[in-house]
């Protein structure tokens, strides 16, 4: 069997009650923001949640950077949004830019964190059904870099658990990162225009 077993550092309850915690104080604020945002019609269009954004002026873009970090290494605020966020704030390309800066760190953030605290890491932050869904592919060393690099490509996967779940093989960092910054733009820009032309859509049909 890989390494499965081979850190077992308990992660102190302190963070995994921030862990906890921050996942439903996330899911909350982005309900009540949202509800919010369209009552008092920031959401009218992608023009008016633009404008309300950019009221940060240059702090904007490190701020929007350092929330798809966070929302990266934690789950605070699903990653969906926030990239298609960034698109229709930001621009196809600036708003790409941003939220591949932010997804690049926040993987490398939560591989540490993995390879740190191990397998009790991992598991703090996702649920027992995914875990144990692809636990197993930590037997199948010399498959597991393809499944890896298939799955960082493929737009519709548990990416930010995989990333952690490849800490936990012998995989290094140097190549972890290589195959990240080379596969996310793809994801990227799959994953995020067909959300944005989606969005974009149903935007119009009840804007009439």
């Amino acid at each position: 069997m890989a390494n499965t077993s081979k850190k077992m550092t308990a992660v102190s309850p302190l963070l995994q009650k921030f862990i906890n915690w921050s996942s439903i104080v996330g899911a909350v604020g982005t309900v009540i923001f949202c509800i919010w945002a369209y009552y008092t019609g920031i959401l009218q269009s992608k023009e008016t949640l633009s404008d309300f954004i950019k009221q940060a002026g240059i702090w904007g873009p490190p701020l929007f950077i350092f929330l798809q970090i966070l929302q990266t290494v934690v789950p605070i605020i699903p990653g969906a949004l926030t990239s298609v966020a960034g698109v229709f704030i930001y621009g196809h390309i600036i708003g790409t830019i941003y939220n591949y800066i932010g997804i690049v760190i926040g993987c490398a953030i939560i591989f540490y964190l993995a390879r740190t605290y191990g397998s009790a890491f991992v598991q703090s932050v996702v649920s027992k059904r995914t875990y144990d869904k692809y636990i197993g592919w930590l037997d199948e060393d010399n498959r597991f870099e393809r499944f890896f690099i298939f799955m960082m490509i493929w737009p519709i996967s548990p990416a930010d658990f995989l990333c952690m779940l490849a800490a936990l093989t012998k995989m290094t960092f140097k190549k972890y990162m290589m195959i990240i910054i080379l596969c996310k733009p793809i994801t990227l820009v799959i994953y995020t225009y067909g959300l944005t032309y989606i969005i974009d859509f149903f935007w119009q049909l009840f804007s009439k």
